[in-house]
């Protein structure tokens, strides 16, 4: 009951980063009728149920429905951590952290195969968050890491295969470690 409440307390926290961090895309008009959202450009957060917002939207998720929103999750942070690289200059340790996430794509995709179930496709560009400096990346980073590991910590609480177990205790584990190397990071800036 404790770890439930600790990990709602998260989600919590993390839509509540989330959201603020996306009001200045919303341009508010006097009539809720007239209400105007800014054009989306390709690198806005769209929360749409993919990757862990999926997951936290998801009632009692299949094991085919976790295993999707947990290799979506680690799509979205590979292509994430890639475009502050090469758009922002970010270096470590971002470098590191889209290394780690091809190597945890690489152990959900076995699990696909072993199941029976189709590999979805990689739309993750299609979910990106606009940062606009290193300092807003490393927040991004920090929040996106505290989401994964909530998401783990979530389906762990079901009764799993043992190697969907092992690998989602696995990736929930170098979730913590990428989270506190983002907020290292942040905390020397």
């Amino acid at each position: 009951m404790k770890k439930t409440i600790t990990i709602l307390l998260t989600i919590l926290l993390a839509v509540g980063l989330l959201v603020s961090c996306q009001s200045e895309g919303i341009q508010e008009t006097e009539s809720f009728e007239s209400e105007a959202v800014s054009e989306p450009n390709a690198h806005e957060t769209v929360n749409d149920g993919f990757g862990s917002a999926g997951a936290f939207e998801s009632i009692n998720p299949t094991i085919e429905e976790m295993l999707v929103y947990a290799i979506q999750d680690e799509y979205a942070a590979r292509a994430e951590y890639e475009f502050l690289i090469n758009d922002l200059g970010a270096g470590n340790p971002f470098v590191n952290i889209m290394k780690a996430e091809e190597t945890h794509i690489a152990m959900l995709l076995p699990l696909f195969e072993t199941y029976g179930y189709e590999v979805p496709e990689d739309t993750s560009s299609d979910h990106l968050i606009e940062v606009s400096s290193i300092t807003e990346a490393l927040e991004a980073g920090v929040l996106a890491e505290i989401n994964n590991i909530a998401m783990y910590e979530m389906f762990l609480e079901q009764d799993l295969p043992s190697d969907i177990t092992a690998a989602f205790t696995s990736l929930r584990d170098a979730s913590m470690k990428h989270q506190d190397a983002f907020q290292r990071k942040l905390d020397r800036i």
